[in-house]
């Protein structure tokens, strides 16, 4: 989202342009051109677009210099990546290469814009088996040939500031109950027990999803059909609002976030002692000057008799366009990315979970190892249909709007979550035909 996808998102819209790989991206699918230059859409995975400008390009270069194959590379922050996608389908002019999340892979398949990685581009990009089960499930449908594959994985993740809990002598907690309880000890003038993204959709839906499947719900049947409106679906929302509308754990203003950066900078500045967000959090809790030492990570946790889901099985995925006129340029650019030095050397800066089988079995710190739990065992996939990505945006949009509600000091009961969430399941369905 982040995601998708979703990585941590910025609230900067433009993208960066690395100067010195390819002066143009004349190698793009829309383009006739050069076979020489492929041009790669990133999505912003580090502290900054200028940071992952930073990082990419010695790892770019590298690829250039064994293949002799320019990149021209562009950064986009995650406010404007899945437009611009939308955009490149429609209008056939896009990249080669580009980075999406895979919570989007299933409704982007459906658009028939993307190659499909059968048997023959498989072996070219080094083969499905180097890839971890998990990591290879989010390429697109059930029973389809996959249009992506893994290039991060990442996992949600409940991070606690170890000293405030130990001065108030609580506990990492096991259930939510617990954590709402130690949210509302450790709430105290300006300092909060949580900072939640709740101008974010991708975040609000992605906690829509979370919370519901510990009721054991869904949002779509078996015929890919949305059931929004079920008990177990608002249920689920309303618990995740309550920690700012009932609890009060959550500073309104937080309903003005409209990324992951901000409530992650409000935990890295001591403002609130918990924050949900991904594994890739890590990398700008420390770049704003909190030690690794100075937080801890556990799994979401359920209510008391819910289900034990505490994530999906987040990250970003590698996508070729159909119509690049380098299709061969493109595999290896692939097969590049996903080579376990490639992997090695990105995952760090990154602080992403493996997605090769083999870098999985050698990990040894304990946070990753979390995460990887989380990842491997306590996540469910998001819904699995060409809908998806309506679902992220009706439903995060419709919790944006109720957030808004709570800060400005009204109430958001049941019904009218229920409301809200049967107009998105029309807009859904309309869309549908």
């Amino acid at each position: 989202m982040r995601t998708a996808i979703r990585a941590l998102a910025i609230t900067a819209a433009a993208a960066l342009t690395v100067s010195g790989l390819a002066a143009c991206s004349s190698g793009s699918s829309g383009d006739a051109g050069d076979s020489k230059t492929l041009t790669y859409w990133a999505s912003n995975q580090g502290t900054s677009l200028e940071n992952d400008k930073e990082v990419l390009t010695p790892v770019l270069e590298k690829f250039t210099k064994e293949t002799g194959i320019k990149v021209d590379l562009q950064v986009i922050g995650w406010n404007d990546l899945q437009n611009k996608i939308q955009t490149a389908v429609t209008s056939g002019q896009g990249p080669d290469v580009v980075n999406i999340g895979n919570t989007w892979a299933t409704s982007l398949q459906a658009t028939g814009a993307f190659q499909e990685f059968g048997d023959a581009e498989m072996k070219a990009i080094g083969g499905a088996d180097k890839f971890g089960k998990v990591a290879l499930s989010t390429g697109g449908a059930p029973d389809k040939t996959v249009t992506s594959v893994p290039l991060y994985g990442l996992a949600y993740g409940l991070y606690y500031n170890k000293k405030m809990l130990a001065d108030a002598g609580i506990t990492p907690p096991t259930t939510w109950e617990e954590m709402v309880s130690a949210a509302e000890k450790l709430t105290k003038g300006d300092t909060y027990g949580f900072s939640l993204a709740g101008g974010s959709y991708t975040e609000n839906s992605h906690f829509a999803f979370i919370n519901s499947a510990q009721n054991g719900g869904e949002w779509f049947d078996e015929d890919g059909k949305p059931t929004f409106t079920s008990k177990e679906n608002v249920d689920g929302i309303k618990r995740y609002l309550d920690l700012m509308q009932d609890a009060k754990v959550a500073n309104p203003s937080n309903a003005q976030y409209d990324n992951a950066t901000q409530s992650t900078t409000d935990f890295a500045k001591k403002k609130a002692a918990f924050i949900l967000n991904q594994n890739n959090a890590n990398a700008t809790i420390e770049s704003l000057g909190m030690k690794s030492s100075e937080y801890g990570v556990v799994a979401l946790p359920a209510p008391e008799g819910g289900e034990e889901i505490a994530s999906f099985p987040a990250g970003i995925n590698l996508s070729i366009f159909k119509n690049t006129k380098n299709k061969d340029g493109a595999l290896e650019f692939v097969k590049y990315m996903t080579s376990m030095d490639t992997q090695t050397t990105l995952d760090k800066p990154y602080s992403a979970l493996p997605v090769l089988a083999e870098a999985a079995e050698s990990v040894e710190d304990e946070q990753t190892k979390t995460f990887l739990d989380i990842y491997n065992n306590k996540a469910k996939p998001l819904p699995l249909v060409p809908a998806e990505d309506q679902f992220e945006s009706t439903v995060g949009k419709a919790m944006n709007d109720m957030f808004a509600k709570i800060a400005t000091g009204s109430t958001v009961s049941e019904s009218d979550i229920e409301s809200a969430l049967q107009t998105a399941q029309d807009q859904v369905s309309q869309a549908a035909g």
